[in-house]
């Protein structure tokens, strides 16, 4: 069992997102590689001073599989160059569908020293909303050619109906 050496009384508060229609409660979250202690439970304790750190080769991602199909609006990640600089994601690829064969790119992004709060809308003006079983996340580059990534939250939002 490997923990960090900070508690959760030590840890600052995420600036909120709305709660109620976060849907990656209900999921199963996948990692394409993790340094121990930085893994899914830091990527999901609503804490911005702790994050997921990959350890491997690039693409690193993240997928979420539920069991039936859901509606997923929005994809929110917590990014800050400032503390993270090379670790910092710059090139994003979201990926939606029902298993990891079918797997169909919705948004790609290319980031500029993101700090906060990045809502991915999978939704077009006009547009039907997504459904699907599964979410990724994909990250193609961090900046400054760095290899590991830091993703300090990950929030699947479905529409607040």
């Amino acid at each position: 069992d490997t923990s960090q050496s900070t508690t959760l009384q030590d840890l600052t508060p995420t600036p909120t997102l709305p709660t109620e229609n976060e849907i990656g409660r209900d999921g199963v979250w996948t990692l394409s590689s993790a340094k121990p202690g930085f893994a899914v439970q830091q990527l999901r304790d609503d804490h911005n001073d702790t994050y997921w750190q990959s350890d491997g080769p690039q693409p690193h991602t993240v997928t979420v599989q539920w069991h039936r199909r859901v509606t997923v609006e929005e994809v929110c990640l917590y990014l800050d160059y400032a503390l993270d600089e090379s670790y910092t994601p710059s090139h994003i690829s979201v990926r939606i569908g029902t298993t990891y064969h079918d797997l169909k790119e919705v948004k790609v992004l290319e980031l500029e020293e993101p700090s906060g709060w990045l809502r991915i809308s999978l939704v077009k003006p006009g547009q039907r909303l997504k459904r699907c079983h599964m979410v990724q996340v994909a990250i193609l580059a961090n900046h400054q050619n760095g290899r590991d990534s830091h993703v300090r939250q990950m929030k699947i939002l479905a529409p607040a109906w």
